[in-house]
């Protein structure tokens, strides 16, 4: 059985975006196993150890939030089944780390209900059937951790439609995910050890939070042991550019083949080469004629340049 934490009711929602830091939850399940296409194990390591700036409150966030509600008296129409809101949030019976804030109990079943706002570009084909992984894994974390029979998840995609899914307990995949957070939890959260970058806007994110350039000191740091990685760093930079040349050569072929017309078509492909307006603000003569409204309205930001220079070889 698991294990009740605290009444969310009892708590601030800063209070509870702190608690969140102490354990592995179900949106973060997705994430340790490489299935959350907008997160990385190093944002991960990084939210749990408090480097990170608070997440602003976005519109997505904000409708997902606003739509509970609406989500789950869609899904007692669609099934005839009845759920009541949890306002606990739970710990795993043997894992203090592994934790689990269920949007809905079902009633008269052991099974849970998991609630979900998205928009038509989701990639998903939510339409025909398909989960999205990240969604299914929340599903399997909480069915780990509540004990659940089942999940019942419902998907209202804004402006399209209203689906929704079973998910049955899988006991080979629950094994497999709670052995893939305990060692997430043990190798990086426990040991202070920063997972490896993967090259996401995720991993680069949490590298900017972590070091900030504000922060940023006028040292030097000896990188011997990086000395294959610059390397290869080097090798991959030339043939991007080589790619990039090859891609623009074909591009330009094409616009060739168009002409003076804005369109064109394949068997396969549709084509757009249309004039488009764009207005911009000459920010050197605005300086020059107009200081006071260029001080007035400039905005000024500080980021960190990455840069890789070949040393020339000492003879």
């Amino acid at each position: 059985m698991p294990r009740k934490l605290i009444n969310k009711n009892t708590i601030s929602r800063e209070e509870w975006l702190q608690l969140r830091k102490s354990y592995i939850g179900g949106s973060d399940a997705a994430t340790i196993i490489g299935l959350n296409p907008y997160g990385s194990l190093l944002e991960l390591y990084a939210d749990k150890k408090g480097l990170l700036p608070e997440k602003e409150d976005t519109e997505a966030m904000r409708q997902g939030r606003d739509f509970e509600d609406y989500v789950a008296s869609r899904w007692e129409e669609a099934t005839g089944k009845k759920c009541r809101k949890s306002n606990f949030v739970y710990l795993h019976d043997k894992y203090d780390f592994i934790g689990a804030d269920i949007d809905r109990d079902v009633v008269g079943e052991n099974a849970g209900l998991e609630c979900k706002t998205t928009s038509v570009y989701n990639k998903s084909d939510i339409e025909n059937g398909e989960i999205p992984l990240n969604y299914y894994v929340q599903c399997i974390h909480y069915m780990a951790v509540m004990g659940y029979d089942r999940m019942y998840l419902a998907v209202l995609v804004l402006n399209k439609g209203f689906y929704t899914f079973v998910i049955e307990r899988n006991e080979e995949e629950i094994n497999n995910l709670i052995a893939a957070e305990i060692d997430f939890w043990n190798k990086y959260i426990m040991a202070n050890k920063m997972p490896e970058a993967d090259g996401s806007e995720s991993a680069q994110r949490a590298l900017n939070a972590i070091y900030p350039a504000d922060k940023a000191k006028d040292s030097q740091v000896l990188l011997m042991q990086y000395e294959d990685r610059l390397e290869r760093y080097e090798a991959l930079q030339e043939q991007i550019k080589a790619l990039e040349k090859e891609a623009d050569a074909e591009k330009q072929s094409i616009i060739a083949a168009l002409g003076d017309s804005s369109y064109g078509v394949s068997q396969k492909y549709k084509v757009s080469y249309s004039p488009q307006t764009r207005t911009s603000i000459d920010a050197k003569l605005l300086k020059t004629e107009m200081p006071e409204i260029y001080e007035k309205y400039s905005k000024q930001s500080v980021t960190r340049a990455f840069r890789v220079t070949k040393m020339k070889e000492v003879i």
